[in-house]
């Protein structure tokens, strides 16, 4: 990918080392409730979107890591679980369309579980140190939209008090940076910044310059003015021949 990437990148990281931060802090106030351990994986069945600038450095990642065999196999497991994804927001959509409230498509899309592409058979991450911020935070109480959230198999009471990551704020500095990054490629595609994805689809995409929009030279141009002046040094030594 693009070296002008590096500093957005460097931004996401400090942001991400940020979400580790506040987990571990609740962690260390609240040990008996955060039950996250080796081998458990009930946080690897969510269904969720990443931003333009999470989906582009996982991705980066991802492919940093694997290659060959190792990554065709991956890959095709994110396009099986993408297409299965496909369907459920197609299904959502139509839902929508139907007059169904918002609200409760979003709790049930929150409640339907599909298992990660990346979650190998010994139930472990194959992403695990760069793994999305959603991820790093499942375990401890968060917010969206005012209303609180938290892993089912913690132990953390309902109705008391607890320290609470608010999602809403760390997806608003996500989409701030995937706006800014946009612009700074100077993308072709208006609202590649507003871009959500599935980690499958993230996983999966190929994000060359074709696809970010990137806008190179005109090549018709550039043959153009290579013959204009190919044509001058001829004119030119002609000029000095006739002299």
């Amino acid at each position: 990918m693009n070296e002008q990437f590096k500093p957005f990148f460097d931004q996401y990281e400090a942001l991400s080392a940020s979400v580790e931060r506040a987990f571990e802090s609740v962690k260390n106030q609240f040990p008996e409730c955060v039950k996250c351990k080796p081998l458990c994986s009930d946080c690897c069945h969510a269904v969720f979107d990443l931003t333009f600038i999470e989906a582009l450095y996982i991705n980066k990642r991802f492919r940093n890591k694997y290659n060959g065999e190792a990554l065709d196999i991956l890959t095709e497991r994110c396009n099986k679980i993408d297409r299965m994804l496909y369907k459920l927001k197609k299904s959502a959509y139509k839902a929508v369309e139907s007059g169904k409230e918002e609200k409760d498509i979003l709790h049930e899309m929150a409640e339907t579980r599909v298992r990660c592409p990346m979650l190998n058979d010994a139930e472990m991450c194959e992403i695990y140190d760069f793994r999305p911020l959603t991820c790093k935070l499942y375990g401890i109480p968060t917010a969206i939209g005012g209303e609180g959230y938290t892993c089912g198999l913690s132990g953390f009471e309902k109705g008391e008090k607890y320290p609470t990551a608010n999602l809403d704020k760390i997806q608003n500095k996500l989409l701030q940076l995937s706006a800014d990054l946009a612009v700074s490629i100077q993308s072709k595609y208006s609202r590649l910044g507003e871009m959500l994805v599935p980690l499958s689809m993230a996983l999966a995409t190929d994000y060359d310059d074709e696809y970010l929009g990137i806008q190179k030279p005109d090549a018709t141009a550039a043959e153009a003015a290579e013959k204009i002046t190919t044509a001058e040094q001829i004119h030119t030594r002609e000029g000095k021949a006739n002299g």
